[in-house]
């Protein structure tokens, strides 16, 4: 035991758990919280923005980056407010994000006296957006209460959990005890089920599989069992790089909603399996087979014929063993080759978008990331980047909540500064964050950031143009002078015309090392939607409905 305050013994316990960078923006209800962090000799670091928001997605980009917890903290009320967007992103993309909120005098919590930044039932709004919430009462607690925390983040289902803390709790000493980190909680592999799972894939002559971001982890263990089941492995936003994108099983969207017509198996891994169960259809001839670390998401929408629940890559090593004794040869398909031509055919006609994905990846080096936002040509990028790793192309996922990506994109950046990170951002949705390129240049951050200018929210133009008659209301926008504006901050700049230019200035950005912004004038570009918003292909409307509540 020794004595110290609330706010030391929290700073000591996520050094313990190897955290040593905490992404935030101060305030006084955590002025003690940062002393102690200012106090810790240097072992903890802080990377401070310009609004709460861009504090919280800088933790969620480094979680999607790492898979390792990541910590943010801000005042309470309009702090965590603020904060609440990427929280909400971390729940629905599964992300170890620790959220460390500030909270008015605990005696006057929840008495709506009208304090500072109070804001009615706090813990019980952060509930709703994290896995686990607590508050920290005093030092004597402040360990295992963030030791439990970052378990319950880490086992299961990975999400974020929060943790809450007076004003006048932080500042305040007693003797602590520092505690030691908490293995993850897995379910053991079950037998049962992956017997089951083997008997149903090993059968199965036109299997297909879908990975989703709960596979990342476990893409050697993918990648076998998609070579001896000869099955395509579907991928698309969170899952892209589960298995190289080069290689002849892998799928896009698109292609694997060519092939499910005729499927006659499905194992999804670590999906929500969303788009395929609501929208593509599902019929008895099709076998469902689940592997997933949330028991209720593998029953959401349609009892699957085998679930096994918990670790992919535990789950999958064990099918692995199981399944050569019931599998069956498979000559390549020739299914599978002819769907993946007609998608390369499709993407002929979605210029200029994949002439400027061709020149981001021929200037970004193997190991580089990518973090798109909600623009024209990351809606192209989700289905045809090559990815050839886990973790090297981040999406936000289901909420795809626009203007996420330049801060998550600075998280990423400042948790693996070896690596060369670009973000892909719109107008509409870089002018979210922008003046974090403040927050680039004071922490030497050197992201690059690519920002295509068409002068309007495009998507919003497009439906309203082609789904209202052409009457555009509220999508036409006024920007800066990007350049200029970037050098304001002393960002490095360029504009770049044409795809040709973007690969030379992207390269020349990469190659300096420094925060850059490379402004990219663009027009009305061809939709990619109907590759996108795919149609029912088996089954009925209503096919699914039964099992919900």
């Amino acid at each position: 035991m020794q004595r110290m305050t609330t706010a030391e013994a929290t700073v000591e316990s996520l050094l313990r758990h190897g955290i040593d960078r905490i992404y935030a923006l101060p305030g006084v209800h955590n002025d003690h919280l940062f002393d102690a962090i200012h106090r810790s000799d240097g072992r903890m670091r802080v990377v401070h923005t310009r609004h709460e928001q861009t504090a919280a997605y800088m933790a969620l980009g480094a979680a999607m980056a790492t898979g390792r917890p990541q910590v943010f903290s801000v005042v309470p009320g309009p702090g965590m407010l603020n904060a609440s967007a990427a929280l909400l992103n971390a729940y629905s993309a599964g992300m170890p994000v620790l959220a460390l909120i500030g909270q008015i005098p605990s005696s006057t919590i929840d008495r709506a006296y009208g304090q500072l930044h109070e804001i009615p039932d706090q813990l019980g709004l952060l509930r709703h957006l994290t896995k686990f919430a607590a508050r920290i009462g005093g030092a004597a607690e402040a360990s295992g209460i963030v030791a439990d925390a970052i378990h319950r983040a880490l086992s299961g289902r990975t999400r974020p959990v929060a943790l809450e803390c007076a004003i006048d709790i932080w500042g305040r000493p007693g003797a602590a005890h520092i505690a030691d980190p908490i293995a993850p909680w897995s379910p053991p592999v079950d037998d049962d089920a992956i017997e089951q799972a083997a008997r149903i894939l090993g059968a199965a002559k036109r299997p297909i599989i879908v990975a989703g971001g709960g596979a990342l982890d476990a893409a050697p263990e993918l990648l076998a069992l998609a070579e001896m089941l000869e099955a395509p492995v579907v991928t698309y936003r969170r899952g892209r790089g589960a298995i190289p994108t080069t290689h002849r099983l892998a799928a896009s969207l698109p292609v694997g909603h060519r092939l499910w017509k005729h499927a006659d198996a499905v194992l999804g891994v670590g999906t929500r399996l969303h788009q395929q169960q609501s929208a593509w259809g599902t019929d008895p001839d099709l076998k469902i087979v689940r592997i997933d670390a949330d028991p209720e998401e593998a029953f959401r929408f349609r009892r699957p014929d085998c679930a096994a629940i918990g670790d992919a890559a535990a789950n999958l090593r064990a099918l692995l063993a199981r399944l050569p004794r019931h599998n069956q040869a498979r000559a390549p398909r020739e299914d599978v080759a002819e769907a993946q031509g007609w998608f390369a055919e499709r993407l002929e006609r979605q210029e200029p978008q994949m002439g400027f994905l061709r020149a981001i990846r021929a200037a970004l080096p193997a190991d580089g990331i990518v973090v798109e936002d909600v623009t024209q040509v990351s809606f192209v990028g989700r289905l045809a980047f090559p990815v050839q790793a886990p973790r090297r192309y981040l999406s936000s996922g289901y909420q795809d909540n626009l203007g996420w990506a330049f801060g998550a994109a600075l998280g990423v950046q400042a948790a693996l500064p070896e690596r060369a990170v670009v973000s892909i951002s719109g107008d509409g949705g870089f002018m979210y964050q922008a003046q974090e390129l403040a927050t680039a240049m004071r922490h030497d951050l050197p992201l690059v950031a690519i920002v295509f200018d068409d002068a309007a929210f495009g998507n919003v133009r497009r439906i309203q143009a082609e789904r209202f008659g052409n009457r555009l209301i509220a999508s036409d926008l006024v920007n800066p002078d990007f350049v200029r504006f970037a050098d304001s901050f002393g960002v490095q700049s360029h504009v770049a015309r044409n795809a040709e230019q973007l690969e030379r200035r992207l390269g020349d950005a990469l190659a300096a090392r420094r925060p850059a912004l490379i402004h990219v004038p663009v027009g009305e570009m061809p939709s990619p939607w109907d590759m996108l918003t795919l149609k029912r292909v088996r089954g009925h409307e209503d096919a699914w409905r039964p099992n919900l509540p």
